[in-house]
């Protein structure tokens, strides 16, 4: 047993002796930022209006949820648009409303469906295209089987522009 000891420690006392793993330490360089990706915004789709009929256009969002697709859709009524038009000039998103709560933790988790409440204040008609305009680009995400649009009137009380789904306005 002792010349195992004898022969175990000597070897080890070889391997320090050599530095080990062959690589001689070195002080900390800064050499810069390390690598990194910039990720763009999710492009989604928004409809507007072309030759009268609606058409899906891209639009860059500010993130993966229908609040900012619909911001998106709104956004575009200010902005110059070619050949292509929208029904909602005058109109302002305000905001939306999902009509389920978030699920509780021991609900088991099925698809769902909901309906969506959109928020608007403008004065004017709101056209069947201006309708089907928020509709459809809201009903984009699948979650969403109806969509209320409700418009908010200064000094007056809210008014519903009804509950729809894309099919019923295109």
């Amino acid at each position: 047993m002792k010349p195992i000891r004898i022969l175990t420690a000597a070897l080890l006392t070889a391997l320090l002796a050599t530095g080990a793993c062959g690589i001689t330490p070195t002080d900390v360089q800064d050499r810069g930022n390390a690598p990194t990706i910039k990720i763009p915004p999710p492009s989604k789709t928004i409809y507007l209006i072309r030759d009268g009929e609606l058409t899906l256009e891209p639009a860059d969002v500010d993130d993966d949820t229908v609040e900012s697709l619909l911001g998106a859709l709104f956004d575009a009524s200010t902005q110059p648009l070619g050949v292509r038009d929208t029904a909602l000039r005058g109109f302002t998103y305000l905001r939306s409303k999902n009509s389920i709560n978030p699920p509780q933790r021991d609900e088991i988790q099925l698809p769902r469906t909901s309906t969506l409440t959109v928020y608007i204040s403008g004065e004017g008609t709101l056209t069947k295209l201006g309708k089907a305009q928020i509709v459809c680009t809201a009903q984009q995400e699948i979650e969403f089987e109806m969509v209320k649009i409700v418009r908010e009137n200064k000094n007056r009380p809210s008014t519903s522009e009804g509950r729809f789904t894309c099919g019923e306005l295109k």
